[in-house]
């Protein structure tokens, strides 16, 4: 069918076909592929994780060498044999375990929740111009606010409780999720609307079948911007909020190194959330993101775009 159709003003009573309306997300895309020779996977995984690896041997053969060289004070430059026992340290404790399960378990929720609650907000505002246009600057300058600018809040709101972390994780979530939504609405082409239409599709399977599909690379980056957030709301939430029913995560252990000048654990708390959040990109982002570009005909099967 052509997606000039509807122009003609036919009135289509027919109702839309699920499997009609879910194949129009990729059609426009794979017009526009252009064939490649696909790699085969050991060169893809080699290409995609051995450059960071070597560059985080380099780092850490650049620290140590720095510290034998210039043989700093341990409390002011601990090198990465001291961060490695302050970890064992930690494991042994069994502190380690426990941070990173708590952290992980609020930071999963709390994400998971703001996806339930920012994805019907930012198709709404994508799709009603009066809300988008009263709410949307709200929703931005909720998004450039700095999440820990909400714990003194929430603290008083919720008291020393998992409440106050789980606040502080949604709103600095939420709203990137919201505008990477509506990013992606924006970008839908007017097309695929136009052929949902003809094929009968109702307000609800417009915005749900048509357009959310077709906005994925939109509403994924706004996924990931809105991870970022989670992590780095709940970690400010952890630092600050000790106490009370609040359980011990990687926040509060950052802060309990600090408050011990313990620096070897300061920096090997560090370099432990740093290590998370890239495996949550490697093992969840990275390859959702390459499947939808397959799924739309913009990436190859072998990786090559």
């Amino acid at each position: 069918m052509s997606p000039e159709a509807p122009t003609t003003g036919a009135k289509v009573t027919a109702s839309a076909h699920p499997e009609d309306l879910r194949s129009l997300e990729a059609g426009l895309d794979r017009l526009q592929t252009v064939a490649g020779k696909p790699q085969s996977r050991w060169r893809r995984v080699t290409s995609s994780v051995l450059p960071p690896v070597i560059f985080v041997i380099v780092l850490i053969a650049t620290w140590q060498l720095y510290v034998v060289i210039a043989s700093p004070r341990p409390d002011i430059v601990p090198g990465p044999l001291d961060v490695l026992s302050a970890l064992g340290t930690a494991w042994e404790s069994g502190r380690l375990q426990e941070a990173v399960v708590t952290s992980l378990e609020r930071g999963i929720v709390g994400f998971l929740i703001a996806i339930v609650v920012g994805t019907p907000i930012g198709l709404l505002l994508a799709e009603v111009r009066v809300l988008r246009r009263a709410v949307g600057p709200i929703i931005s300058g909720l998004q450039v606010l700095p999440s820990v600018a909400w714990v003194p809040a929430a603290i008083i709101w919720f008291g020393l409780s998992d409440a106050t972390v789980y606040f502080v994780i949604l709103m600095g979530a939420i709203p990137s999720i919201v505008n990477g939504l509506i990013a992606g609405v924006d970008q839908v082409p007017p097309q695929l609307r136009r052929v949902g239409q003809v094929l009968g599709a109702s307000r609800w399977q417009l915005a749900t079948a048509v357009i959310l599909p077709a906005a994925l690379p939109g509403y994924l980056a706004g996924l990931k911007q809105g991870w970022a957030f989670s992590w780095r709301s709940l970690m400010a939430a952890e630092i600050i909020a000790v106490g009370g029913t609040i359980g011990f995560g990687l926040g509060s252990m950052l802060q309990q190194s600090r408050e011990l000048a313990d620096l070897a654990g300061v920096l090997a708390t560090i370099l432990l959330i740093l290590f998370i959040g890239i495996l949550i990109e490697l093992l969840f982002f990275g390859p959702l993101e390459r499947r939808m570009l397959q799924r739309r005909g913009l990436l190859l099967s072998g990786g090559a775009r």
